[in-house]
């Protein structure tokens, strides 16, 4: 049987909650929905609001799906008074972004520490 490999890892920069995707691919519906489905605890045991990063630093390929997922997890932190940063997004996934106009809705940073820096 193989081993089942975790679709995200966490880690705590500064005070910001890094949510890093370690998949390639983001593309089935079943993927998102676990993804959804461990991102948003995340936020809701956060008490006072969260500063999260989302890091797509090993995302090559992902659906218009998850660009949904991203909309309601913003939704969700400023809900809760938080804050959210993405960052490390490869070329061709931050076109989409600007196609979309999500770089309007999104602050994008290069890396992890940019993104921290801000939040900080």
């Amino acid at each position: 049987m193989a081993a089942i490999k975790p679709m995200i890892s966490v880690e705590y920069v500064g005070n910001a909650t890094v949510v890093r995707f370690t998949d390639e691919k983001i593309l089935e519906e079943k993927d998102i929905k676990i993804l959804q489905d461990s991102i948003m605890p995340i936020i809701e045991s956060a008490s006072g609001g969260i500063n999260l990063i989302l890091d797509f630093g090993n995302v090559q390929y992902l659906s218009s799906a998850v660009l949904g997922l991203l909309i309601r997890v913003s939704k969700r932190i400023y809900e809760n008074d938080g804050r959210l940063r993405l960052c490390s997004i490869n070329p061709k996934i931050y076109e989409i972004f600007k196609i979309t106009r999500l770089t309007k809705t999104f602050d994008i940073y290069k890396d992890i520490e940019s993104a921290a820096e801000d939040l900080s």
